[in-house]
């Protein structure tokens, strides 16, 4: 266990943690205590159908999908639905390897899937909030992963959904560029081979993570247009240092490579021997799929694939110049799609 501020309440809360007691991951290892971290917008109508879940994305925490995703007047009202955000397994928030006590503690933390933050979720969901049926399951990227399982994994249960700039199944592409993302944190001599004594040692393996995230994650029009002006920037060159960087080097990198992992291995299709048609004709919800359309990794033309095999679904493409982290919100046109989709979509 190593000391990182950066998951304090102070900075990503208010959120409450539950503890689920012994939980069997995928891969065959029993975490002793697997705790979850939530947070709770908005209160459960009496007849318990309100209830809207977010899931996190890669990094990303329950404030941030507060930020990007709920407020007053917006699709994601607290004053018409009970909103539950929870922080996925190995997110630094939730149990993850540099919060986690010995033998499951920074490098030996055990491997994780979308399916397990998912059966997570569902323990959360109807056995300590008594919930039975979510209105709507929305996420992004990561969030979209988590979204699509468990359209997939509990039908029944999910009667809308809306999985944003993410697969259903990972693409091979995708696998590649997540492995650049590992790979530029275990090259960093400072990372010990998970045992590092403070995430600062890895510094200079987090600056390279924090780099791909800015050739990948934006679009070229994001750096064409000078898009980082609007968020108070001087130059491309201080946007990388001041924001990407200053953001990547505060987390922990066995947090990352955690998430990392599980993103690469995403495929709903697990649940039906490898085949996806199959399991995504398992969903029952009414689906939008919300692709971002300068995305460089998940791409509409994918999406659309997916989509089509999804009974009674929508392709909802997002326009956008930030790509996939557009997702930050910081495009007051991008915030407004998403509303005007959610909307609709919980109208149905």
């Amino acid at each position: 266990m190593v000391q990182n501020s950066y998951y304090s309440e102070a900075d990503h809360g208010p959120f409450k943690t539950v503890n689920l007691g012994p939980f069997e991951l995928e891969e065959g290892i029993i975490l002793p205590g697997l705790n979850i971290a939530y947070a709770i917008h908005g209160s459960l109508n009496l007849k318990k159908d309100n209830a809207i879940l977010v899931p996190t994305w890669y990094s990303g925490t329950s404030k941030i999908m507060e930020t990007v995703f709920i407020g007053e007047g917006r699709a994601l009202d607290p004053s018409k639905y009970c909103i539950i955000v929870v922080n996925q397994i190995g997110s630094g928030i939730s149990s993850s390897p540099h919060n986690m006590s010995v033998p499951f503690s920074m490098s030996a933390f055990p491997k994780i899937r979308i399916g397990d933050d998912v059966r997570a979720q569902h323990i959360l969901i109807t056995e300590h909030l008594d919930i039975q049926e979510l209105a709507l399951v929305v996420g992004g990227s990561m969030g979209a992963q988590q979204t699509y399982e468990w359209a997939v994994r509990y039908p029944d249960m999910v009667k809308r959904a809306a999985p944003i700039a993410g697969y259903a199944k990972n693409t091979d592409h995708d696998y590649l560029y997540a492995q650049t993302l590992i790979e530029a944190i275990t090259s960093d001599s400072g990372w010990a081979n998970g045992e590092y004594s403070h995430h600062h040692e890895v510094k200079e393996g987090l600056k390279r993570h924090a780099k791909i995230w800015s050739v990948m994650g934006f679009c070229t029009e994001f750096f064409a247009q000078e898009c980082w002006k609007t968020l108070g920037f001087s130059s491309a060159e201080t946007f990388q240092t001041d924001f990407m960087e200053a953001l990547f080097t505060q987390m922990d990198p066995n947090n990352l490579l955690c998430m990392a992992w599980k993103w690469q291995r995403g495929d709903v299709s697990r649940l039906t021997d490898g085949n996806l048609a199959t399991a995504l004709s398992r969903i029952k919800a009414k689906t939008f799929v919300m692709p971002i359309d300068t995305d460089m990794f998940f791409k509409i033309e994918d999406c659309k694939r997916e989509q089509e095999l999804i009974a009674g679904s929508e392709l909802r493409p997002i326009k956008s110049l930030g790509g996939h982290l557009a997702l930050f919100g910081f495009e007051p046109s991008y915030l407004e799609q998403i509303d005007t989709h959610l909307k609709e979509l919980l109208s149905l």
